[in-house]
């Protein structure tokens, strides 16, 4: 794993950055839920409810791929 080093605002904390910079990085589609569960400090199941407050969904399909499953 690659380390990452930076400054931030005294408004942000480290724990807050981690966690954002997990939420994105999942969001878009650069790490699984449980790799950015570990990033974020979380069980999946809690990384999960922090995805939700975040209005980022857990299981993001594209129309295509609905149908597909759906059989349709």
């Amino acid at each position: 794993m690659n380390a990452l080093q930076l400054e931030l605002p005294p408004e942000i904390t480290a724990e807050e950055a981690r966690v954002l910079l997990a939420i994105k990085l999942y969001e878009m589609h650069k790490l699984t839920l449980g790799q950015a569960a570990r990033l974020a400090g979380y069980s999946k199941r809690a990384f999960m409810e922090v995805l939700g407050k975040h209005g980022v969904p857990v299981f993001a399909y594209l129309p295509e791929e609905l149908q597909e499953e759906a059989g349709a």
